[in-house]
Order: structure tokens, then C-alpha cells, then sequence
């Protein structure tokens, strides 16, 4: 089996290649805080960073169990999209028809896809190699943290990205031969809810102001000021590319920024006992009688806002699209390999006006007909090999197709395209559902999901401990007057 070179092995190419020329500019003042290379194993052995790397692996394992309830549970929790295009409109299509060009797609997608993996890959790395253990223990957590507190919202509050909801919306960076099975690989689409591309970076800058804070300096003579300014910067452009590229709605950066402090406050809080007992003595982490009443709350509310809430909930009514298009827009969504013996139920319902024309494909027949966003509707039929999963279909408006996809190996890989008919006018609204052998994954994701509300327990009871020990503090000092 052929396996060339795609996104993923040339951005992970480019991260190692260019952490070292980015540490050592960084830290072109500090010479003498630099580990050589050749250090590096011992620096790893003698601070005790193997957790980090556990971390890492953990963290790896745990996104793949997310990723495999992520589609099946749709069907009962269904998706929230229309919630956030009734707040916010159209107003990302105008971002991105406003500053359309060739040249900036090209450079968004390579940030978008490159800087993300290299900010979680190098931001322990940079604190590690420039002699910061503190810091890079708290790099580490930040990155596992901020992913376990998006969770619940990534599995029951599914929210499609812009380019498959918003009319004219493209998708320069999903619909591209150079890109697209990497993404209909590796991005369910509907985790736009919270921007994490926002969160992790912001949580990051948080963290190194709480440190400066500890440390009783200003931000501005921090020795780390260069990465925290390169750390801002990415920032920004992850402000205006998340909406540019029709990825990420405006409202996904609130949630996203919110995360973001409740991750930095845990990390924060947490990381001078984990480096004080080097997880030698465990018993060290257990919360106390406080943290843990305030972290069984938090998982009773949240759960039971789930259980009554999310699951068969408005989320789920077969009547309110997950994808709108309009003429010439050509929209996509993946068809994934849960089992080898089971076919995967496919239900497409016309909710819209107008009707619209659907394609049930192999991705492979719709790689090389992608390009900065465009999906070439006709040259993929015109090109087709028609295998036994081939559907190509009309739904007039209420209209439903029930078909099944058989799997027959676990590098297939099958595409729903959907186009507005050539004889209507308007918009098309459409919903998909995906019906696959494990559909019934309610209860592991919500046990999943309990980390997060674990977290946020800890924090509200920390803010609220502070709270009396400030106020305590402020009366002592009255008193003493």
C-alpha cells in the first residue's frame, strides 16, 4: 500500500525541523539557559519530565475513544448549529468574501494546519529546552486540561463548521485535493464548539501571567516575553483565519476564551504539587473534603443537564438542518468506519424548499476534483467508477433517502456530497443522520465526560476559597488598624 507524504507528515516534518531554530531565537539573550542537545536525555531524566510524555500518550489515546463516540451519538444528540447561525448570521461569509484571495488561502490553510500541532508540540519543548521545569510542567497540563474540558461539548453539543451551514460559505481549507482526506480522516466538522484553536494558546498566555504574578514581576521583564509575544501573535491570526477559512463560528471563540481560564487556573493550581511529588506519593492528588463535595456537585448538575437536556433533546429534531447550501455550493459530510461487519445507515431528509441532488461517493473519486474549496460536482460524475456504495439521488422538498453503505475495509472511506438542483432557486436545507452498529455510547461519554466537570468543581471551589481568604485578609487588616 502506497502511503505519499500528506498535511499531517509535512507538518510534522516542519515542527521537528523548526523547534530548535525557534527555542534558540527566542532565547538569543539567554544563552547560558539553553540545554544543548546533547543534554536533552539527562535534562528529561533529571527534572522527571517522563510524565509529560505519559501525558502526551494518554492524551493521544483518550482523543481517538472521543473520536469514535463523536459520530454515532448524532443521532441522539443531534446538533445545535441553527442555535448559533440564529445569533450571528452570515457575518463569517463576509470576512471571508471580503479578503478573498488565492494567496491567503494558501497561507491560512499552512498556518491553520501547521501552527496549531506545532504550539502543542513546542510550547513544553520551548520551557524544557530553555531550563524552565515549572513552565513546561504547566505547558504539558495545559494542553491535556484544555482538551478534557471541552469534551462534553464536543460529543453533545455538535455544532457543524461555517462552510457547512452558511450558504456561498467555502471551505478552502476541507475542500482541497491536498487536504481533503486528511481532514475527513482526522475532523469530525462538528466540534466548532469551543474553539480550541483559540482556548489552548489563550490558556497559555494566562498561564505565564499567573506565574509572573507568583514570581512578583511584571510580564514585560519576564525572561520567557519573546514567546509569550509569539504566542499573541498566532493568536491573532488564529482570530481572523478561524473565520476566514468557513471553520469556526465568531460565538466559538466566547467558550473557547472561557475554557481557557478555567484551564490555566487549574493548571496553575495544580502543578506545584504534581512537580513536589513527582507522582511518587499519589495519595499527594486526592482532592480534599471541600474540593471534593464541590467536584460531586459539579458532576451531578452537568450530568443531569446532559442526561435531560441534550440527549433526545431539541438537538435531535429531524426537522432542523445540519447543512444548508445554495446554488453552486457543493457540501460535504463523512461517512466513517466504525465496524467491518455491519453496514452504516444513511438518512438524508430534505427539511428545505427547494430540492437538492446527493451523492453517496467514494472519497478517492472526489479527492482530485477539490481545490481551494471548490468540489467539482460534474467532473466527479463524469469520472466516477461506480462501486456497489454509488448513490446518486433527487429529493424534492420532504423527500427522504434511506440507504446503507457497506465497509469493507478499514482504508474505506465514503462521502455524502450534497448540490442544489439545477432547477431550483434558493437555498436547499438538508439533514443527515448516521445510523452506526454502536450508536448507544451515551453512557461512556458521559463518563467521559466527568473529568471536565471534575475540574470545574475544583476551580469554582478554589475561586471561592480565595475569595473568603481575601476577605479574611482585608478584615484582619482593618482590625489591626
Amino acid at each position: 500500500m502506497e502511503w505519499p507524504p500528506g498535511p499531517y507528515e509535512y507538518a510534522m516534518f516542519a515542527l521537528l525541523l523548526m523547534t530548535i531554530p525557534i527555542q534558540r531565537l527566542l532565547t538569543r539573550d539567554e544563552v547560558h539557559m539553553r540545554v544543548p542537545l546533547r543534554g536533552l536525555l539527562d535534562e528529561i531524566r533529571d527534572k522527571g519530565y517522563w510524565w509529560h510524555i505519559a501525558l502526551y500518550v494518554l492524551m493521544f489515546l483518550y482523543k481517538a475513544t472521543i473520536d469514535h463516540h463523536n459520530e454515532p451519538m448524532k443521532a441522539r444528540v443531534g446538533g445545535y448549529t441553527h442555535w448559533i447561525h440564529a445569533i450571528e448570521g452570515d457575518w463569517t461569509l463576509w470576512v471571508q468574501e471580503t479578503f478573498s484571495s488565492d494567496l491567503l488561502s494558501d497561507l491560512l490553510s499552512a498556518h491553520y494546519l501547521f501552527m496549531y500541532l506545532f504550539m502543542i508540540w513546542f510550547s513544553p519543548m520551548y520551557y524544557i529546552l530553555s531550563r524552565d521545569e515549572v513552565m513546561a510542567d504547566k505547558a504539558a497540563l495545559n494542553y491535556f486540561v484544555v482538551y478534557l474540558l471541552a469534551v462534553p461539548m464536543y460529543l453533545f453539543f455538535n455544532v457543524e463548521v461555517t462552510s457547512s451551514f452558511i450558504p456561498g460559505m467555502e471551505a478552502p481549507l476541507y475542500h482541497d485535493e491536498f487536504t481533503l482526506a486528511f481532514f475527513t480522516t482526522h475532523d469530525p466538522m462538528d466540534n466548532a464548539v469551543p474553539s480550541l484553536h483559540i482556548g489552548l494558546p489563550i490558556s497559555l498566555l494566562i498561564l505565564n501571567r499567573l506565574h509572573c504574578r507568583e514570581l512578583g514581576i511584571e510580564i514585560k521583564d519576564w525572561r520567557h516575553r519573546e514567546f509569550d509575544i509569539f504566542v499573541m501573535a498566532n493568536v491573532a491570526i488564529y482570530f481572523f483565519s478561524i473565520q476566514y477559512l468557513g471553520i469556526h463560528w465568531v460565538v466559538d471563540i466566547i467558550p473557547g476564551i472561557i475554557l481557557a481560564i478555567v484551564c490555566a487556573m487549574f493548571c496553575h493550581s495544580v502543578q506545584p504539587i504534581i512537580r513536589k511529588t513527582a507522582l511518587e506519593d499519589w495519595k499527594e492528588l486526592l482532592p480534599d473534603r471541600k474540593q471534593s463535595i464541590f467536584a460531586a456537585v459539579s458532576v451531578l448538575l452537568f450530568s443531569g443537564v446532559l442526561i435531560f437536556g441534550a440527549i433526545d433533546g431539541p438537538g435531535a429534531d429531524e426537522d432542523i438542518p445540519n447543512y444548508r447550501l445554495g446554488n453552486g455550493d457543493v457540501k460535504l459530510d463523512t461517512i466513517e468506519v466504525h465496524s467491518l461487519s455491519h453496514s452504516v445507515g444513511v438518512e438524508i431528509r430534505n427539511v428545505g424548499e427547494n430540492s437538492v441532488e446527493v451523492m453517496v461517493v467514494d472519497r478517492d473519486q472526489v479527492v482530485p476534483y477539490s481545490d481551494r474549496g471548490i468540489i467539482d460536482w460534474d467532473s466527479i460524475i463524469a469520472e466516477s467508477t461506480m462501486d456497489s456504495n454509488f448513490r446518486l439521488s433527487s429529493l424534492a422538498e420532504g423527500e427522504l433517502l434511506n440507504t446503507e453503505v457497506e465497509i469493507e475495509s478499514l482504508f474505506d472511506s465514503y462521502l455524502v456530497l450534497l448540490k442544489v438542483s439545477e432547477s431550483a432557486d434558493g437555498i436547499a436545507e438538508v439533514r443527515i443522520t448516521m445510523d452506526y452498529v454502536d450508536d448507544e455510547l451515551m453512557w461512556s461519554a458521559l463518563l467521559a465526560s466527568w473529568p471536565s466537570f471534575i475540574i470545574f468543581g475544583f476551580v469554582v471551589e478554589g475561586y471561592f476559597n480565595r475569595s473568603k481568604q481575601i476577605e479574611s485578609d482585608d478584615i484582619a487588616d482593618v482590625d489591626s488598624r
